[in-house]
């Protein structure tokens, strides 16, 4: 498994990631309906291309199999197939992250006990909660930071 920051973000790239990150919300945002993960899926190739850093990990066959975003040392992204979770690819993301990119901080859906405990177990501890998401959406928010 590689790790690469894209150079290139090609119409192909952006669409094979959006579609990684369709399966991997499927499977971890279980307080979304299809219906608003459909709304949602709509910014997400703006997302992945305005994002500062894109990194992306390739499997031997060349299939990206997850990816995160990071911009001024925040977390803004991170997405994994359901089918690599639990491997420890998203403890390998988050330390090349670290090393390569400073990561200080991140955001995490409420919701989403299985991320929390996931960036807690990698030293992130809550410092601030929203109640409603970035986009003003009733999808509270826990904002981490590195210690």
């Amino acid at each position: 498994m590689r790790i690469i920051e894209v150079e290139e973000r090609t119409p192909l790239l952006i669409d094979q990631l959006t579609e990684l990150w369709e399966k991997s919300v499927k499977a971890t945002h279980l307080f979304l309906s299809d219906s608003e993960i459909e709304d949602i899926k709509k910014y997400v190739p703006q997302a992945l291309n305005g994002i500062a850093h894109l990194i992306v990990t390739e499997s031997d066959s060349k299939y990206h199999v997850a990816f995160m975003g990071v911009k001024q040392q925040k977390l803004e992204m991170l997405f994994i197939t359901p089918e690599e979770r639990g491997n420890g690819l998203g403890k390998r993301l988050i330390q090349y992250g670290i090393d390569n990119y400073s990561i200080k901080e991140l955001a995490v859906n409420e919701q989403n006990p299985l991320a929390k405990g996931f960036y807690e177990h990698m030293g992130f501890q809550v410092y601030k909660r929203t109640d409603h998401d970035e986009q003003g959406k009733p999808y509270p928010l826990l904002y981490m930071r590195l210690n």
